[in-house]
């Protein structure tokens, strides 16, 4: 009986553990290669039928980064 309750806590131990080494290294991941990036959402903004001006980049990037923290 005893060992059961040692085995749990010892999964439920290296489960919490796992899940918050795997966010730290996504977050850092993600910090090092943003998702996107000014000439991804130029081009998107092209393709959507719009005439992105640098200012409206700016914006949006802005807007993103915010988002992202």
């Amino acid at each position: 009986m005893m060992y059961v309750l040692v085995g749990i806590l010892a999964l439920l131990a290296g489960v919490a553990l796992g899940f918050f080494i795997a966010r730290k290294y996504m977050m850092s991941y993600l910090k090092k290669n943003p998702p996107i990036n000014e000439q991804m959402l130029k081009t998107m903004m092209m393709q959507m039928g719009q005439k992105p001006s640098q200012k409206k980049i700016n914006q949006m990037m802005q807007a993103m980064n915010k988002h992202m923290k």
